[in-house]
């Protein structure tokens, strides 16, 4: 079926998941020569007895948050149980955990002066051990992500106007920034692109290129990365264009290496892109809407996943307070339209697939509330289980597996 709005004019037209089943591990392969992690089919994932994960919930401290909230999680049932929390750290609303799982690395989202903050991770408790912290020499870092070889920690700066990178040392500390690349110019409208807002920083699969889409400036900024150096260097192209006024926000690449999809926040709509990795370049081959199209009321979009079997797209709307499904044409790329899916709660910022598949969990930043969705891996639709736990202002969700001890063990040893 698809979206009665499902073709838009060319005229009209975005961490957080870090996430390996336990006892599973990224496979090195490579498909028509591109280089890409394969994360485990929902089928194999499920064949796997490990079923327990924790989830590292980013806030904002206000309304009474006290900083990052961790719980385990059940694949199995789809059951949330409290584990830790890290408090007095500011406004850790993004994260990105390594992928040896060995660290966590949280922005701090401050207007004026932001940061990036380091912190060991205990598996057995799922308890968080601050270690340093550093400036990202700019106001507002809204989204931190890690290379593959945990190696580089990068942030964009919301109101900071900037991207920077950091080298992480030996012991998950991070060291001064290597580079802080400044963005100028502005965009078509004046209240939201008065100037720059990057929101987003991901590296392709290879890490050779990195992509930080621009609310301010309708383009997605595209930078080759000098691995040596921790140096963001400008690519030919620099960027590809978006609408006037779309505002880019989150960007994710297709498991297969080979599509990338961005979610605008401002004109509400998906763009599915085929992706060269030689060049870093992006060609859009469609743009689909986020909303139904007789909605009538005001909505922003937030975030974007592709579930780990690749078959389905997810966008997450906040005042429509919706997931957005499109499944995935295995030839194509292209979307088409399944449906949506209330949150069960007010703006839903973030959403995470866990590394199994077999859930979504949508944080709603307003209502307070995580709510739990069983995903059908052949239709892509959700169904709540009616499960919402209750977390002051959620704003970032990331899985990873958890240690084999029982979780009443590992409440027992936070006591």
């Amino acid at each position: 079926m698809r979206h009665p709005c499902h073709f838009l004019s060319h005229r009209r037209w975005l961490i957080c998941l870090a996430v390996l089943p336990i006892g599973a591990g990224f496979v090195n392969s490579t498909l028509d020569g591109f280089p890409f992690f394969w994360l485990p089919s929902e089928a194999s994932a499920m064949s796997t007895p490990d079923t327990e994960f924790y989830l590292f919930v980013g806030t904002y401290t206000s309304g009474g948050s006290e900083g990052i909230y961790v719980y385990r999680f059940n694949a199995e049932t789809g059951k949330l149980t409290y584990a830790n929390k890290a408090a007095g750290i500011q406004n850790p609303s993004y994260l990105c955990i390594e992928p040896r799982t060995k660290y966590l690395y949280a922005v701090n989202e401050n207007s004026r002066s932001g940061g990036v903050s380091a912190f060991s991770i205990d598996l057995k408790t799922g308890g968080l051990t601050f270690l340093n912290q550093q400036s990202t020499q700019g106001g507002a870092p809204c989204y931190v992500s890690v290379d593959r070889e945990s190696r580089w920690v990068f942030a964009a700066n919301y109101s900071g106007r900037n991207a920077c990178v950091f080298p992480v040392e030996s012991d998950g500390k991070l060291a001064p920034a290597s580079d802080v690349v400044q963005h100028t110019g502005s965009g078509a409208d004046p209240r939201r692109q008065e100037g720059p807002h990057p929101h987003a920083i991901v590296l392709d699969p290879a890490d050779r290129f990195v992509f930080v889409p621009d609310l301010g400036l309708d383009k997605i900024m595209i930078y080759q990365f000098d691995r040596a150096q921790g140096k963001l260097v400008p690519n030919t192209p620099p960027f590809v264009q978006t609408e006037p006024a779309s505002g880019p926000r989150h960007f994710v690449f297709h498991p297969n290496g080979r599509w990338a999809y961005s979610i605008q926040e401002l004109d509400n709509t998906i763009i599915a892109y085929s992706y060269d990795s030689t060049t870093g370049a992006l060609t859009k081959i469609q743009t689909v809407p986020a909303l139904p199209a007789d909605f009538k009321g005001t909505s922003y979009c937030a975030d974007i996943h592709v579930s780990p079997d690749g078959k389905f797209l997810y966008g997450s709307n906040r005042g429509h307070n919706s997931i957005v499904v499109y499944q995935i044409d295995p030839n194509t790329g292209h979307l088409d339209y399944v449906g949506h899916e209330s949150t069960q709660g007010k703006t839903p910022r973030n959403f995470a697939l866990d590394p199994t598949g077999q859930f979504l969990l949508a944080a709603n930043q307003d209502s307070g509330t995580v709510a739990t969705f069983r995903r059908d891996a052949h239709t892509g639709r959700l169904e709540f289980t009616g499960t919402l736990t209750e977390i002051p202002m959620p704003v970032c969700l990331k899985f990873i597996p958890a240690s084999n001890e029982p979780a009443s063990s590992a409440a027992k040893s936070l006591e």
